[in-house]
Order: structure tokens, then C-alpha cells, then sequence
């Protein structure tokens, strides 16, 4: 039976997620917690407003989130002066040296899978890729009221 292109693609998103998960296993974190990491490090001073688009997630869950990793040292949240209801979020060091290495490692994920290709099969996936993106939808934010 010939599997659909679409079923394809969930099967090699399938495979980048389970390898990824397991390097982000090995430090105690979860994907989200890792994704979370990640983009404090390239965004520091966040406000939570901010991971809550980057990672489309409701705003209790990021802060559900977020509590967790501040319980295990990796994150500090400060409320803003003169804005109590907005909190900057920063890793800590002990964070940073946690999340070390994902962008690495995430790159080494996306070569192994990628490796048959080659560089002209890569470059034309990738094309093909963005025309069926640019024809989407952006994911939406979750609706704050849920």
C-alpha cells in the first residue's frame, strides 16, 4: 500500500521528534520545557506574553511551565516596574548550561534525516515546502478565553 505524501511527512516529523526527544530527555526536560529554554536564550528578557506566541501555547499553560523550571533553578521571572501584571523571564545559569547545545544538536537531527537528499534534493524540498506554506494559514494563537 502506498502511504499519502501527507502521512510522509508525519512520519518523518515523527522521526525528528522522537530523536530530539531523546537528547532533551537525557536532561530531565520535556520538548516543551526545552523549546521554552531555547528561545530564552535567544531572546533574553522576554516577557511571558512573548513565549505564549512564540510557542502558541495559553498564557496558564506558559506559566504552568514556566513555574516548573523556575522551581528547578533554570528560570527567573521578574515583575516589570511600574507594570506588575508583566514578568520578564531570563534563564539562569544553570538553565543556560541545560539548554547548551540544543540548536547542535537539533541541527545534527535535521542532517541525519535529511542526509539521503543531498544538497540538491534538500534545496528543492525546501522550495517545495514553502510554496505549501506560503498557500497556509499561520497557525493560530490559542483563544484566551478556553
Amino acid at each position: 500500500m502506498k502511504e499519502s505524501t501527507l502521512e510522509l511527512m508525519r512520519w518523518v516529523v515523527w522521526a525528528q521528534r522522537r530523536i530530539a526527544d531523546d537528547w532533551i530527555r537525557e536532561r530531565g526536560l520535556t520538548h516543551e520545557q526545552s523549546a521554552v529554554l531555547a528561545y530564552l536564550s535567544k531572546n533574553p528578557n522576554a516577557i511571558q506574553r512573548d513565549i505564549v506566541r512564540a510557542t502558541r501555547t495559553s498564557a496558564p499553560g506558559v506559566s504552568r511551565l514556566l513555574a516548573g523550571l523556575e522551581r528547578r533553578g533554570l528560570v527567573e521571572r521578574r515583575t516589570q516596574e511600574g507594570d506588575t501584571r508583566s514578568r520578564r523571564v531570563q534563564v539562569t545559569p544553570a538553565g543556560a548550561e541545560l539548554i547548551q547545545g540544543f540548536e547542535e544538536a537539533m541541527d545534527r537531527v535535521e542532517e541525519s534525516i535529511l542526509a539521503p537528499l543531498g544538497d540538491e534534493g534538500r534545496a528543492r524540498l525546501h522550495d517545495l515546502l514553502e510554496q505549501l506554506a506560503s498557500r497556509l494559514d499561520p497557525p493560530s494563537l490559542p483563544d484566551p478565553e478556553q
